[in-house]
């Protein structure tokens, strides 16, 4: 069965074990697909684009939050009152 590989660099998990960090490096911070028997096991990505990910994630889930709540009524508060 067919995969599809959404990264343009890969490498085996030989590769991987024997240099991780010329792993990641060979990416030039993008995505690696790290193959085992040619299909990709997991993407190794570098820190920076991790962290990157969970924010847009993150910002996402508020979104989300925040269209579910748009017909909501608006209730006025002034500073004061809290």
């Amino acid at each position: 069965m067919p995969h599809i590989v959404l990264a343009e660099v890969t490498a085996s998990v030989s590769e991987l074990k024997r240099n991780p960090m010329g792993t990641v490096a060979a990416g030039e911070g993008a995505p690696v697909a790290v193959l085992n028997r040619n299909e990709p096991a997991f993407y190794c990505v570098p820190a920076d684009v991790y962290e990157a990910m969970l924010e847009r994630l993150e910002d996402a889930e508020l979104n989300a939050i925040a269209d579910a709540r748009a017909d909501e009524p608006v209730v006025k508060v002034k500073l004061d009152e809290l």
